[in-house]
């Protein structure tokens, strides 16, 4: 079995690795404390898309607190925190703006995800280029034994 070694992965600086645990620290206090807050108190007469959205959100400030730790082990985490909300900025938000159909719910939610574009500045790119694109992808199976061996 191959080694995966760190060593091809380029290094990420202090400032980028401390934006990172600020940010999983964010997303774990302050989402973390409202949507628990909403699931411990308030929830007894949610439908179930609401509960299902709230649970959601309230794993993913829980595993953030594992982000401030490990963030590079982490990061897809926060990709994924990254990606929703682009998303939903650009597909949901941008076009009731563009075509003014904003709601107050639409607006609200864009000024919760507006700070997202801080990430494209904070997120190591080049080492999420190296570690997810470039290096070799996990097996797949087992590798086969050699000829003239016997197999596991």
């Amino acid at each position: 079995m191959e080694s995966r070694s760190s060593s091809a992965l380029p290094t990420v600086p202090l400032w980028q690795l401390n934006s990172l645990r600020f940010f999983f620290l964010l997303m774990a206090c302050v989402m973390g404390g409202f949507v628990w807050k909403q699931i411990l108190f308030d929830s007894a007469d949610w439908p179930w898309t609401k509960g299902l959205a709230k649970s959601m959100l309230a794993a993913l400030a829980l595993m953030s607190l594992l982000g401030v730790r490990y963030p590079l082990r982490m990061l897809p985490l926060m990709l994924y925190e990254l990606a929703w909300k682009t998303i939903w900025m650009a597909l949901i938000a941008f076009p009731a703006w563009a075509s003014n159909r904003m709601t107050d719910d639409i607006e609200a939610l864009f000024f919760d995800c507006v700070g997202v574009v801080i990430l494209f500045f904070v997120i190591p790119w080049p080492y999420v280029w190296a570690r997810y694109f470039k290096q070799p992808a996990e097996p797949w199976r087992k590798p086969s034994a050699p000829a003239g061996e016997v197999a596991d």
